[in-house]
């Protein structure tokens, strides 16, 4: 598992921490049931405080993404197919907000972005 923690991003390290291990379990790096670091080991490694760690792993098993066993350690959920379609769908919301905006600013109509829509899901397809 790689984690890069950047002090200059302004993010939190428990949130890079967090969204780090959760792209890497969502694009399938980490696989289910595989085990994670330790959070104490992880912490050592990365050089950061316990509780950082702690507060990373928390939110990953709140969300669904990790499980924990007593005495053995964090292990990698099974995927919930439903958890990551939301997820996916969040990010295209996001994705259609911004193209929203730069289609009005450029002074683009509804009709002219669909139809770039159509031509790179056209391409996609093919």
């Amino acid at each position: 598992m790689n984690i890069f923690i950047d002090n200059k991003s302004g993010a939190p390290i428990y949130d890079q921490i967090y969204s780090q291990i959760k792209a890497q379990i969502i694009n399938g790096t980490l696989q289910e049931d595989e085990a994670l670091p330790s959070i104490r080991n992880l912490a050592k490694d990365l050089r950061i405080s316990v509780v950082t760690t702690r507060r990373a792993y928390d939110e990953l098993e709140k969300e669904g993404f990790i499980y924990t066993i007593a005495a053995k350690g964090c292990f990698v959920a099974p995927k919930n197919v439903e958890l990551l379609r939301e997820e996916n769908l969040k990010k295209i919301e996001d994705y259609m907000e911004k193209i929203a905006q730069l289609s009005v600013s450029c002074n683009l109509g509804r009709e002219e972005v669909i139809e770039m829509f159509r031509y790179t899901m056209e391409d996609m397809m093919k």
